[in-house]
């Protein structure tokens, strides 16, 4: 694990905003709700390395980054038909959503990769087909179990499940307690 150099928080809107420094540079964003403690968004971005001149973007692991496009400088922009791959979080299990599949229920295929590592979805048609991994579980170099995942699929949209194994849970429950104590001593912004 790495050393926390500073901590920042910060109550806006009912939302719960922290701020993490590490030693070696990496930053951590993360939003949590005001009312459950729900994790809203999680972002990283890592140090500048060597020579870089600009710093690196942020890489969402919960929520979604902001759209953005500037006609001014942007020559092409994303479809807006393309899967939209979010994840969520919950107490009990990871959650992701992968919106606009317009495929039937029945053509998905989900599985964990032999290595236990990363969640595999494809369809038997192969229109769609994609891999992630769990940077939670990784952290704590913890293997994926396929008997902890299930997924539904309605309007175009595949939820996917990994219910959290006990080590999680108490690592995030141990967290909460540290972010209680935390935000108790923030000043609070309107």
């Amino acid at each position: 694990t790495k050393e926390i150099r500073e901590r920042t928080p910060l109550i806006v809107d009912n939302r719960k905003k922290l701020h993490t420094l590490f030693s070696d540079g990496t930053e951590l964003a993360e939003e949590f709700d005001g009312i459950t403690d729900e994790v809203l968004v999680r972002k990283w971005k890592l140090p500048k390395v060597g020579t870089q001149s600009e710093s690196k973007d942020w890489e969402f692991e919960i929520g979604e980054p902001p759209k953005s496009f500037n006609p001014n400088s942007d020559l092409l922009v994303e479809s807006s038909l393309n899967p939209i791959f979010i994840k969520q979080d919950s107490k009990d299990a990871f959650v992701w959503r992968i919106r606009q599949l317009p495929h039937p229920k029945e053509v998905y295929q989900l599985s964990i990769k032999d290595d236990g590592t990363a969640i595999v979805v494809r369809t038997s048609n192969k229109k769609y087909y994609k891999m992630f991994d769990v940077p939670e579980m990784a952290r704590l170099r913890l293997r994926l179990d396929a008997k902890n995942l299930s997924w539904d699929y309605a309007h175009n949209t595949l939820i996917i499940r990994y219910l959290k194994p006990t080590e999680i849970i108490q690592q995030e429950e141990a967290e909460r307690q540290e972010r209680s104590k935390l935000f108790k001593n923030a000043m609070t912004l309107a």
